[in-house]
């Protein structure tokens, strides 16, 4: 269970359409939320919720209509593009179901990805990725290109990767949908980890009820809203009633 009772991620009454006019959608409808560090917090509900735009603004890479967001002690309101991309860039991690790895970079090019981008030299950069690829069990894939690798191989590189510039906030998008059920509890292993570091949290929006018992949290969406917060007794009988 979460080991911090300090407030990460705090949304107040966030809304967000898209188009204009008769092809307005509303996505999110006044959504409160918000996340401990130390914690592993999922996001569930059917398709077309919200579930994804709700990470999407608290990551700040799209904007919102209404409402507020703080992120890590800093008020996202009010600040530039620029600002912004900086913030993301130096505490915010990403996992994608998709892996997102880029095909033509070695696994270990693919971890440094993000240390080059904040400015570290090359060996340095490639130092760290080794290492990382060593923690998530990949130490002998490192000069692998991601075509070479299983699915739950690739996932591991995109933690890998995600981890290296030592995020406080790590954002996931359905890491373990495209995986079997053995590795996908693999990923989950070392997503439960990652979010015991002192100070850092995982948001993960998910489809798959396989992983809902490593939750510390679970935010139940439907409809642009949020329905449920789920912990303790209730988020128990959640799970036992889904799996």
């Amino acid at each position: 269970m979460s080991s911090s009772n300090s407030i990460a991620v705090q949304v107040r009454g966030v809304t967000k359409s898209f188009g204009i006019g008769d092809s307005r959608t509303v996505a999110l409808k006044g959504v409160d939320f918000s996340t401990r560090e130390g914690e592993l917090h999922l996001v569930v509900g059917p398709s077309g919720c919200g579930k994804t735009t709700l990470l999407s603004v608290v990551a700040g890479t799209l904007d919102w209509d209404a409402g507020e967001i703080e992120v890590l002690g800093t008020r996202l309101n009010g600040m530039t593009k620029g600002a912004v991309t900086a913030f993301r860039g130096k505490h915010v991690g990403f996992i994608f179901q998709q892996f997102n790895l880029i095909p033509t970079l070695t696994c270990i090019e693919n971890v440094s990805v993000p240390l080059l981008l904040n400015g570290h030299h090359r060996g340095e950069a490639e130092r760290r990725a080794a290492e990382l690829l060593t923690t998530v069990g990949l130490a002998e894939k490192g000069r692998k290109r991601p075509t070479e690798l299983s699915g739950g191989q690739q996932q591991r590189v995109a933690i890998a990767r995600a981890l290296s510039h030592e995020p406080r906030l790590l954002i996931c998008d359905e890491p373990t949908s495209a995986l079997d059920s053995a590795t996908g509890h693999q990923i989950m292993e070392l997503l439960a980890t990652a979010a015991r570091k002192p100070g850092r949290c995982v948001i993960i929006v998910t489809h798959d009820p396989r992983i809902y018992g490593y939750a510390d949290r679970i935010t139940v969406m439907e409809d642009g809203r949020v329905t449920q917060v789920l912990e303790g007794d209730a988020l128990r009988h959640y799970i036992e009633t889904h799996q």
